[in-house]
């Protein structure tokens, strides 16, 4: 009878370090970072179909968002993540013309996003309400945006792609601008 004791508290100190560990790992993914899968070539050549990134949830919480960001975000039906690139802020207006981003006027310098596939290509210009941001995927010819879909609220900003995390990624520009 010892030995069942024994054992019972073993089992039961086991499974307790277990929950604390699922729990903590379910923590960690809803309020602090996630891996994603990405399931598109829209953000290519920066992010490839089939990657994994690691998403940052506490910026979310901070709500400073940048030119140059990559981001995860949650459109109407709630259920899908897209990620794409912030390009403009609110109060700012922005624009393509001939595949090329001008953002207030001034032409910005995309060394992600290649302008020769989307040659010929004009939008805009439109200007950013107040609490949106202007998403583009780097790959212009093949990205549902904010095109498409209009400017973004911060609200449904869900995190900042930090990091590919697999395949190992070779040696190229990073995520940031």
């Amino acid at each position: 009878m010892h030995r069942t004791a024994a054992a019972s508290r073993r089992v039961s100190r086991g499974l307790t370090v277990l929950v604390v560990l699922v729990l903590g790992v379910l923590a960690v993914r809803l309020f602090v970072a996630e891996p994603l899968r990405i399931r598109t070539g829209s953000m290519a050549p920066t992010l490839t179909a089939g990657e994994h990134v690691l998403v940052d949830k506490v910026s979310r919480r901070h709500g400073t968002w940048r030119h140059g960001d990559v981001v995860a975000l949650r459109l109407g039906d709630g259920r899908s993540l897209l990620v794409k690139r912030v390009v403009a802020l609110a109060g700012e207006r922005v624009e393509l013309r001939d595949g090329r981003l001008y953002v207030d006027g001034h032409r910005r310098v995309e060394p992600y996003a290649d302008p020769t596939l989307i040659d010929s290509v004009y939008f805009g210009p439109v200007l950013v309400p107040a609490g949106h941001v202007f998403v583009l995927g780097d790959n212009r010819a093949d990205s549902r945006d904010s095109r498409h879909f209009g400017a973004v609220a911060l609200s449904r900003l869900e995190a900042r792609v930090d990091a590919v995390v697999w395949p190992l990624p070779p040696t190229r520009g990073g995520l940031a601008p």
